[in-house]
Order: structure tokens, then sequence, then C-alpha cells
């Protein structure tokens, strides 16, 4: 079956990395996965919570939001109480960036990652994921020029897509009318030397075989380094 798109089963949305998109932050990216846009940001903070306290190593936490017409439905703001959906998202995302931190190059001292879906077209997750990790690094990038570390505490690249079944066939980087009746949904998060960080793998309406599973992940893997690219272009701008 042709996908809504006409992409290939196997092809990237259209995928667009603008740093410095904010002028009181230049570790600001703005990150297009076709439709859904994603403003990620780092900032530091030169204090730590409790429990690093007095320990040598720093922190990282992250914070996820979809603004209220991001999607065709008003969302309303999550002001009092976070949902349990975004918990998981800003858990995912603070998960997937601290994986590679060597918190005690950082020092004492947290990086505070946000993550804001200006324009939600499924896959906003992995946006994030694969957008703060180049906020961060340039954060980490500008803390060694400015020579207030001197090792580099992200030594490697992350990046992550969302792959699913769809009519019976793999296909990679879902939009949302695809991901809303996919019979599978999976997201991936792998590190540029090619070790996993998560795979999270939902049959949203039908069991799915190792083989299925094995389809899905070799094309995420593909997705993820043709992300790496995109990326490292992205930086030396």
């Amino acid at each position: 079956m042709p996908r809504f798109d006409l992409r290939a089963h196997d092809e990237l949305r259209s995928v667009l990395i603008e740093r410095g998109y904010l002028k009181h932050n230049p570790h600001s990216v703005m990150i297009s996965f076709g439709d859904t846009k994603v403003l990620c940001t780092a900032t530091l903070d030169k204090d730590v919570p409790r429990f690093k306290k007095n320990s040598g190593e720093g922190w990282l936490t992250a914070e996820y939001a979809m603004l209220p017409c991001c999607s065709p439905e008003r969302i309303q703001r999550e002001r009092s109480k976070v949902g349990g959906r975004t918990q998981e998202i800003q858990r995912l995302i603070g998960r997937a960036l601290r994986s590679v931190m060597n918190f005690k190059a950082l020092g004492e001292k947290t990086i505070l990652v946000d993550a804001d879906v200006i324009q939600a077209d499924g896959g906003t997750r992995t946006a994030s994921i694969t957008g703060a990790c180049i906020a961060v690094r340039s954060l980490l990038t500008a803390l060694r020029n400015e020579r207030i570390i001197s090792a580099d505490p992200f030594p490697e690249l992350v990046a992550a897509i969302s792959v699913g079944m769809v009519d019976g066939e793999a296909v990679l980087d879902l939009p949302y009318n695809e991901d809303s009746q996919a019979e599978v949904d999976m997201n991936v998060v792998m590190t540029e030397s090619g070790k996993f960080i998560e795979i999270q793998g939902t049959a949203e309406h039908a069991p799915f075989t190792k083989i299925q599973m094995d389809q899905m992940v070799a094309l995420a893997e593909k997705g993820i380094r043709e992300l790496f690219v995109k990326q490292k272009e992205a930086l030396i701008k």
C-alpha cells in the first residue's frame, strides 16, 4: 500500500535542524520532522539536586510540553499537575541524554533541557530527543570554549526515530495519520556508536512477530544513521 505522503517505507520525512533559534538562548534548536516541530533548549544551572551534592558529579533533567494549539484540537495547558504522558516523555528524554553523559567531567552543574512541541504530527518524543541532543552539544561546546569545563562530558550523539507496522508493512518515521492506525508502534533511541538506549514497542491492534520486530529495528537503525548525518551537518554550521 502506498503511504499517505508517498514516501518509501524506509524513508524519513524531511528533517530540518535550525540552531540558535531563540535570541536569548544560543543553545536553542528548532527541529522539524515533516510537519512535527519541536523547540529544544539547553540551559546551565550552576547547582545540582540534593542527591548530587558534594558528589563531584553533575546532572541533566528534561521537561516536555505540547503548546495548546500544536494540534487540530486545542490542548489544555498543564499548569498545576503534569499528566502521565508528559511525565513519561520527559523522563525518556532525560534518560536518553544521561545515558551517554560523563557527569564527573561536567562537575557539580545541572543541564536543564526543555522540549516544547510547536506543531504535532507524530513522533514528537523522537524529534525532542534528536533536537535536544544538539542543544546539549551546543551548550557543552560553549562551556569548553569558555574553559568552564575541560573534558567533554558528552562523547557521542544520540538520536531517535519511530517505526511501526501499517497495513502489515514495516514503515519508518510515522506521521499522525499512520501512527493513529498502526498495528504496532515502536520508538527506538540509539547512540552514535550503534548501541541501543531504549526500544519502546507496543502492539496497538495486533501482536507482532520476532521477524516483524527485527524488520522495525533494522528500519530504525537505518533512519537513525541518517539522523546522525543531519545532526553533524547542523553542528558545523
